[in-house]
């Protein structure tokens, strides 16, 4: 907080006299300090009646106006200071935070290229340029900026991380490494860096150093699913399956996948628990099957029997009861042997399967209509 007050003082011992006009500033520094900054902007326009011109004047204003949430109007104010005086880059930096904040990169990305263009070693213009192209997913400027950011401080952490990330995702696996060599030298603790490192070692099949890492990673606190997906990976890898399997049943459901099952399911074969390899392989295929898997076979049928291809929709119908024993499944395929394809004893069959699920209330019609049928093949 001291050094935010500092520069609030300092804004606040910049405001002069002009003409007759005298700022209070015991007042406005209240203002600064208890961070009443739409009440700032309130006196200080009551103070400084327009056309100002001054440009001490309306960076107060646009200061101000910023603090305060006021965004279009300290757009305003930083835009009249950059028309003049088109050399400032802090200006240029407030209009293009200004733009992020409302919303609107694209005019925002105008102003960071500005500022590129008068200074090529600016490192923060291009960490905001990357993640600009970030956020338009233009990942080859994204890279572009990341390079020179990184070229101009390695160290920095953030753009490292991100920077070696994009290179494994390209499997450009060597030039990764040189980029986090460099800043996990400034920074061997660094959780940011530690993250990238485990997904560069992991890319790398280095089972013991991902192993390592991550073990790190958890000693810091972050005990999230990916970091114990690739430790359990590491364990079974280094073919220590007990760490495995315990490291996979520590990772909760909803941080669980066909792949999490998997990997655990293999470690309980390795220790010879078949009964639990076949309830995380049993997992794993359950995980990899859409829920809506059998409504999708279903509509298929209900397209094929449109269309007349009876034993299509038949064939569909039955395969969508494999993954789900849908109520209406079973009517529409007994209605379909019923009605379609003649077939009164798969008709019977499938109406009685459709009874026994018990269909809700809504169904009342289907349920009348399926006994019916079912009493008339009896008779």
């Amino acid at each position: 907080m001291k050094s935010i007050y500092s520069i609030l003082l300092f804004l606040t011992i910049t405001a002069t006299t002009f003409g007759q006009v005298k700022v209070d500033d015991a007042l406005l520094l209240d203002y600064y300090q208890t961070q009443r900054f739409a009440e700032a902007s309130a006196y200080l326009k009551s103070v400084y009646t327009e056309p100002v011109t001054d440009k001490k004047t309306l960076s107060q204003l646009a200061y101000t106006s910023n603090m305060a949430g006021k965004l279009p109007e300290a757009e305003d104010y930083y835009q009249r200071i950059y028309d003049l005086d088109t050399t400032n880059v802090g200006v240029l930096f407030s209009l293009g935070g200004i733009n992020l904040k409302r919303g609107n990169p694209t005019k925002a990305e105008v102003y960071y290229k500005r500022i590129a263009a008068k200074d090529s070693t600016n490192f923060i213009v291009y960490k905001q340029l990357a993640q600009i192209s970030l956020d338009k997913n233009d990942m080859g400027a994204n890279i572009a900026y990341l390079q020179r950011a990184n070229k101009i401080n390695p160290s920095e952490a953030e753009v490292a991380a991100e920077l070696a990330n994009r290179y494994i995702d390209l499997k450009f696996i060597p030039t990764a490494e040189k980029v986090l060599n460099k800043a996990i030298l400034a920074d061997q603790e660094n959780i940011v860096l530690l993250e990238s490192l485990m997904r560069l070692t992991y890319a790398q099949k280095k089972w013991p150093e991902t192993m390592d890492v991550c073990l790190k990673l958890i000693k810091n606190g972050n005990e999230s699913g990916v970091v114990k997906t690739k430790l359990g990976v590491a364990y079974f890898n280094l073919k220590n399956y007990a760490c495995g399997a315990e490291t996979f049943a520590e990772i909760p459901t909803i941080g669980q996948n066909k792949f999490t099952y998997y990997y655990a399911a293999m470690c309980y074969k390795a220790l010879k628990d078949h009964k639990m390899a076949i309830t995380m392989l049993e997992s794993a295929v359950k995980d990899g099957i859409s829920p809506s898997i059998a409504s999708y076979y279903g509509e298929i049928a209900d397209s094929d029997e449109k269309l007349s291809r009876y034993k299509k929709a038949s064939l569909a119908y039955q395969k969508g009861l494999q993954f789900d024993e849908s109520p209406m499944l079973y009517y529409s395929l007994a209605n379909l042997y019923d009605t379609h394809l003649k077939d009164k004893k798969n008709a019977v069959k499938y109406y009685k399967k459709y009874l026994a699920t018990k269909p809700p209330e809504r169904e009342k019609s289907y349920v009348e209509y399926a006994k019916s049928r079912v009493t008339l093949a009896a008779q």
